[in-house]
């Protein structure tokens, strides 16, 4: 078991027992590229996490050790000097963060290490930051609210690591709660818990094996387009102050302002942000054939208005669809790569799993990797 391994090596290590702690990866079920929207979005904590074995010292040091990595970090100061271990940067990051609250750290040890797959989309940097700073905030008695955590999990990543993430994966990593899934509005940041009973059904996760080139520089320009979009549309309402504000009635009657480009990203979000309330009366109904159908329709929009995805994820979804008991499928994340997203009927997982191996291979000619995974609870400690 990973918790007792990574125990084990902390006490090998620091002749210590520690105090044990454990964050979440993430899945976001729809609500893709509305974040930066002011929109809404749907994710939700899995069951794949990062534990954390932690304990102060009076040495005045950080000692880290990655399990993963197989790799050792000591320092005395909080910077972003970390010799190539770039591991390290997330957990200096929240040190950092910590510091600059006025929180004095004079010293931790840490071992940690964790089971969510790296390259997924599963958002493991969030998972060590807000893991890091829920264990410091545990150990120090800094009484720093979860909801803070997670805001400062995103400074350290935009600080430190300089990805300037949204707030939906810090949130979900702290706030996931199990058979629950998160709308969280990425304005207000005021969120509602919807069930997702998992008794009869199955997400899957299948790893497309392309990595995100081109991710950066299109996700930079789709920002870009959607303000485009915004500007336009204030000349006529000037309560548009994002996507999120914009009505479809209102981009029709002004459909001949835009490019044709820029008249499909913005009805693609106002689209997308319809769909997540749609999908949230779905599960208070329980109609998950309903929501299977939503996501769907979340990845031809994605595809098709937003241009974000790639023949691979295209090809996983049309694979899903010729699958007896496979509900919904999409691209998940920023797209051009990573992984889609696959809800499935408990008892048809084999025959999924035997379709995509035989249908799909990596661009390296591999088998995919498919990952199930279920929806438990956020940040904590581990007893």
């Amino acid at each position: 078991m990973k918790i007792e391994k990574i125990k084990k090596a902390f006490a090998d290590r620091f002749q210590q027992q520690p105090q044990v702690f454990s964050a979440p990866g993430r899945i976001n079920l729809i609500g893709e590229h509305t974040d930066y929207n002011d929109g809404f979005v749907l994710p939700a904590a899995i069951d794949k996490s990062i534990v954390f074995a932690m304990r102060p010292n009076s040495k005045s040091l950080f000692r880290f050790y990655s399990m993963d990595y197989d790799e050792y970090l000591e320092t005395a100061e909080i910077s972003k000097n970390v010799g190539g271990k770039t591991w390290a940067i997330y957990l200096l990051g929240v040190l950092d963060q910590f510091q600059k609250k006025g929180i004095e750290i004079p010293g931790v040890d840490c071992v940690f290490g964790g089971d969510i797959p790296l390259g997924a989309g599963l958002s493991s940097s969030a998972a060590v930051e807000c893991g890091f700073a829920f264990g410091l905030n545990e150990l120090f008695e800094a009484n720093i609210s979860k909801f803070e955590i997670a805001l400062m999990a995103q400074k350290a990543e935009h600080k430190y690591a300089g990805v300037m993430c949204g707030i939906m994966d810090q949130f979900a990593v702290m706030h996931g709660k199990q058979n629950q899934v998160i709308k969280l509005d990425c304005r207000s940041l005021d969120y509602t818990y919807f069930p997702f009973d998992m008794r009869d059904y199955r997400l899957l996760l299948v790893n497309t094996g392309v990595k995100h080139a081109l991710a950066a520089s299109e996700y930079n320009k789709r920002r870009s387009e959607c303000e485009a979009g915004v500007n336009i549309l204030q000349q006529y309402d000037d309560s548009v102050n994002a996507l999120r504000d914009a009505t479809i009635e209102l981009l029709t009657n002004h459909k001949n302002e835009f490019s044709p480009t820029i008249y499909k990203r913005c009805v693609y979000v106002v689209e997308e942000n319809i769909r997540v309330q749609q999908a949230c009366d779905a599960l208070v109904a329980g109609d998950f054939e309903l929501f299977g159908k939503l996501m769907y329709r979340s990845h031809e929009g994605l595809k098709d208005k937003y241009e974000v995805s790639c023949p691979e994820l295209d090809s996983l979804v049309e694979i899903a669809r010729t699958v007896d008991g496979v509900l919904g499928s999409r691209m998940m994340g920023g797209g051009f790569g990573g992984c889609a997203i696959n809800l499935v009927e408990r008892n048809k997982t084999t025959s999924f799993r035997q379709s995509v191996i035989e249908n799909y291979q990596t661009p390296e000619g591999e088998e995919p990797q498919i990952i199930e995974v279920s929806i438990e609870d956020g940040t904590g400690k581990l007893q």
